[in-house]
């Protein structure tokens, strides 16, 4: 790494004010897949330490399943949803013990968020979680974030802690940064278990060839691996959030962290940071349908910032209704945009290619002139990716 990434690498240190620390289920267990209250204790003391320097931190553990499955003496895990729940159930309640107990040696008290992704797709309980974990810093607890896998299912699922984790750093105000605690040191140019593959210490600008460097094998206790790592990398750098993968079984990862030392690997914001109405609409809701815009729209809406009209609509995916988050995509496929649209998949079906002034003849009024105001429209591809 050079002396200027060296340099880049402390300012984003020195100028995060909060710390977002994943630690999946493997840094947190032993063989058995017993918890480790060693590793927590290591990692309280560690949270401690941010904790000193006058910074936020939130905690999203994964663990609570393999908490369970040891205490339960289960030798794998289970296939079936209601096994998975019942470890979950159990082992969530050891997992927030140890964290307690160890943290009340330092004075904090653990404070226990359970998530689904419905919490994050209706605004104003993506709303509650942020002022709940604002209202958790100023009674300076520590709040430990886990999805809530006693009740989730595949249609509320996050499907990992990485994803998670992007998202509650993204509905923070002061400048986040996340931290993802692996079991290998970072990202690497080829099977980490290689000799010849080297760690990548610095990502400027985040491409899709990332992920031809990610094993696609899940980790043997948790739900994801390096794949799920760069999508949540993705999710927190496109709205301005830095991200660092690391090594979590450095029992002094976090303080070499906080002192700028070059480990893990560093991605940097891809953007300017955004409103946090910004983020909600373009990166934290799954799209209900789609919108394919000529090309006129498309630049329009990329290159000139206006809103989307129903004349530049060529073709609508998906049933939806009225105030909704529908993906912009251009005809070669590629997403520019996602939006809240003033209109219904079946009322746009009814407009779509027409002028404005031509919807006296379908509604006898203009109920709204814009399909989407620009005020409720995020791009999500830069003018140059676009090639318009």
């Amino acid at each position: 790494m050079t002396e200027s990434h060296a340099a880049h690498r402390r300012q984003i240190i020195e100028s995060a004010r909060t710390l977002v620390v994943k630690v999946g289920t493997n840094a947190l267990s032993k063989p058995d897949d017993t918890l480790d209250v060693a590793k927590i204790a290591n990692l309280t003391e560690q949270l401690h330490h941010v904790l000193q320097t006058g910074r936020q931190v939130v905690l999203v553990s994964s663990g609570a399943i393999g908490s369970g499955l040891g205490i339960l003496g289960l030798k794998k895990r289970p296939d079936d949803l209601p096994h998975l729940q019942a470890a979950a159930a159990i082992g969530q309640a050891h997992l927030i013990r140890q964290y307690d107990d160890c943290l009340r040696k330092f004075g904090y008290h653990a404070a226990q968020l359970l998530l689904t992704a419905n919490d994050f797709k209706q605004r104003h309980r993506y709303l509650n979680v942020r002022n709940t974990l604002h209202t958790l810093f100023e009674y300076g607890t520590l709040p430990i974030v886990n999805e809530n896998d006693t009740v989730s299912v595949d249609e509320i699922r996050f499907g990992d802690n990485d994803r998670l984790a992007a998202l509650v750093t993204n509905l923070l105000d002061k400048p986040p940064l996340l931290v993802i605690l692996s079991v290998i040191d970072g990202l690497y140019d080829g099977d980490p278990r290689l000799p010849t593959s080297r760690l990548i210490p610095l990502i400027e600008h985040f491409d899709d060839a990332l992920f031809q460097f990610a094993s696609l094998d899940k980790s043997s206790r948790g739900t994801g691996g390096m794949q799920t790592k760069l999508e949540a990398a993705r999710i927190a750098t496109a709205v301005g959030r830095p991200v660092i993968i690391a090594n979590g079984n450095d029992p002094q990862i976090l303080d070499r962290i906080l002192a700028g030392e070059p480990v893990g690997t560093l991605f940097l914001p891809q953007g300017p940071a955004v409103s946090a109405r910004e983020r909600w609409i373009g990166y934290n809701v799954p799209p209900r349908g789609k919108y394919i815009l000529d090309e006129g729209a498309a630049r329009a809406i990329v290159q000139k910032g206006r809103s989307l009209l129903a004349i530049g609509i060529k073709s609508i995916h998906g049933s939806f209704d009225k105030g909704q988050i529908v993906s912009l995509v251009d005809l070669q496929g590629r997403e520019l945009g996602r939006g809240l649209t003033n209109y219904s998949s079946v009322d746009t079906a009814r407009i779509a290619g027409k002028r404005t002034d031509e919807f006296t003849q379908v509604f006898g009024n203009i109920p709204y002139a814009e399909v989407i105001h620009r005020d409720n429209l995020v791009v999500t591809v830069s003018p140059s990716k676009a090639r318009m």
